[in-house]
């Protein structure tokens, strides 16, 4: 579709310096009527002020929805309960974010009758291939403009000196160090000193958590309850999925809980350094995974870990409107009918260590377990199990002895 035959876009609006410009161009570029559109997936005090700037910078219409309960049931929780996490540390929070926004900017260019969709992700990175991957899922038909793609902006100064020439009301500036993703369940930080992996991350970077040394000198202790392998709350109290991690955010937070620094390998094949921060995040993946741990029987575990792998890349890579993510879905949901129970923590010092844990589905069985007396294990059927788990390393050591 040439440029001109383009009508109305409806852009994936965060109200940062990109997204911002990005408005005037594409009315000057493609002559075209711009809505922004900005999902609310716990930014917090970054969308103050949000839609007076998308007017300003030429935007037609705003919508913000909060979409935050729907982003933790939806995506955050089947990620959760699959136990994906990406090159063994990264607990994928930008990656499930964007499937849900661009699902959202679909329904609204339906809506408005948009012909195309825009993004903000530069050539660089993921996050045009899950913008582009999700909207080719949901509908094709859509014309997808990418800036970063066409425009001759190459730097952060190239992009000041245009918000000033269109008026753009932007509060950035040239010395920006550090690029940031932020949602309910982590923050994101790249750039900056960061792009030398030998660097350590300045103090003054975190946002979301305390350093481990400053934290409280003495534990936080704090029961997670969950139903068929969803959290329901915490100290008896049950609260709802917002609540819950924001409750969970705090405290983790509060006790330095939570930091990954990662060097990753991005899609796109070049290697990218982040530091991440996911406090509540990584309370409940340890809860969740002990709690699995009492109820879950061997073999399924074990396949359970192995999908977990294949999930992490699914959401990583932006596969997430795909059949396969579909069929692992309908497996993981089958291991969590009986993940009900409480799982005991305590908080201190950047750890979160599991000190207790029930299900009244537990396969646990103190009288199976114990190193005590007991009448229902009989340690010599031991022996005969041993021969024959053993017996075919007998047979090669007789093949060997012959030879």
């Amino acid at each position: 579709m040439p440029r001109g035959e383009i009508q109305k876009v409806v852009l994936a609006y965060s109200g940062g310096l990109d997204t911002s410009i990005i408005v005037p161009w594409l009315r000057e570029n493609y002559g075209c009527e711009v809505i922004c559109f900005c999902a609310d997936v716990g930014q917090a005090e970054e969308l103050h002020g949000l839609e007076e700037k998308a007017r300003l910078s030429g935007a037609s219409k705003v919508i913000v929805r909060d979409v935050r309960e729907e982003f933790i049931r939806d995506y955050i929780l089947p990620t959760l309960q699959a136990g994906a996490i990406y090159e063994r540390k990264y607990l994928l929070g930008t990656s499930f974010a964007r499937p849900l926004i661009a699902k959202h900017q679909v329904e609204i260019a339906a809506q408005e009758g948009a012909d195309a969709v825009a993004h903000g992700a530069t050539g660089k990175g993921n996050d045009q291939v899950r913008f582009e991957l999700s909207y080719a899922a949901l509908n094709p038909a859509l014309r997808v403009i990418a800036p970063w793609r066409e425009w001759a902006i190459r730097s952060r100064q190239d992009a000041l000196d245009y918000a000033a020439e269109y008026h753009v009301p932007v509060t950035a500036t040239a010395e920006k160090i550090y690029s940031r993703d932020r949602n309910i369940w982590h923050i994101s930080h790249e750039g900056g000193l960061l792009e030398d992996p030998w660097n350590e991350p300045a103090e003054d970077m975190f946002m979301l958590s305390v350093a481990p040394e400053a934290a409280p000198d003495q534990p936080e202790y704090i029961v997670l309850d969950f139903e068929a392998g969803v959290p329901l709350g915490v100290n008896g109290q049950q609260m709802g999925l917002v609540a819950l991690l924001e409750y969970l955010n705090d405290a983790g937070g509060r006790h330095g809980i939570g930091r990954v620094d990662l060097v990753e390998n991005r899609l796109v094949g070049m290697k990218s350094r982040g530091v991440y921060e996911t406090p509540g995040g990584t309370i409940l993946y340890t809860a969740h995974r002990e709690l699995e741990s009492l109820v879950l029987d061997r073999e399924t575990l074990r396949v359970k870990d192995q999908i977990a792998l294949d999930y992490a890349d699914l959401v990583y890579n932006g596969r997430w409107f795909t059949p396969l993510r579909t069929c692992y879905d309908a497996f993981v949901r089958a291991t969590q009918a009986n993940l009900t129970g409480a799982v005991r923590l305590k908080l201190y010092k950047g750890q979160v260590q599991v000190v207790g844990r029930y299900s009244p589905h537990s396969l646990y069985r103190e009288d199976l377990a114990t190193f005590g007396a007991d009448e229902i294990y009989n340690q010599h059927d031991a022996e005969g199990f041993i021969r024959l788990y053993g017996l075919p390393l007998k047979v090669q050591a007789l093949l060997r002895n012959q030879q």
